[in-house]
């Protein structure tokens, strides 16, 4: 397994080919999942192995947006299987890492514990000191496609999102579960404000 050259391949290929519009699932977003999912998956106690596998699903779990955001998770999977084979990945690893990918997938549904690391790091930042910064990426993105078009709808949006998400690890529980809940009432007390 050719580890670190088949996440240079996909970082350059990210960097060179995704939308400038994409300000939220950009090159920054991928290696900010990356790093969450290290640290995870370290205070998860997982294998080498595993956290190879891990951190491989991490670089292409968005790379179906080299494509578009419909489907993505899918065409992500499409992309790793058509790439990794080449970096001496088995297909059994590949299967594992398309889990992986697809676990991310809204509303999430990881069915074993790596699927869980990824999508608890996929939105890490929900738990964050700059939950707003990011959030505020996602927003431009989003009112550039035309899927919202007020900063209100956004807010309940937010609101909507984070009342139904929950993170799946002890870790992500531990660091990013308190957190998360202090930036949903403060979004809820933004909302009855602005009436």
């Amino acid at each position: 397994m050719q580890f670190k050259s088949a996440g240079d391949f996909i970082i350059q290929k990210l960097n060179n080919e995704l939308s400038p519009q994409l300000f939220y699932h950009c090159v920054e977003h991928v290696l900010d999942v990356y790093a969450a999912a290290e640290k995870i998956g370290t205070a998860e106690n997982i294998s080498a192995d595993d956290m190879k596998l891990l951190l491989t699903a991490a670089w292409f779990h968005d790379s179906g947006f080299l494509k578009g955001a419909k489907n993505h998770e899918e065409e992500s999977c499409r992309i790793a299987r058509e790439t990794l084979p080449g970096f001496d990945y088995q297909p059994n690893e590949i299967e594992q890492i398309c889990g992986m990918i697809m676990a991310t997938k809204i509303p999430q549904s990881p069915k074993n514990h790596l699927e869980e690391i990824l999508a608890d790091a996929d939105l890490d930042y929900l738990g964050r000191d700059d939950f707003f910064t990011i959030g505020n990426q996602l927003f431009k993105e989003l009112v550039d496609f035309g899927t919202i078009k007020t900063a209100r709808q956004w807010d309940e949006l937010q609101v909507g999102f984070l009342e139904s998400h929950h993170y799946f690890t002890k870790t992500a529980l531990q660091l990013r579960q308190a957190k998360k809940l202090e930036h949903l009432e403060q979004i809820k007390a933004k909302l009855n404000n602005d009436h």
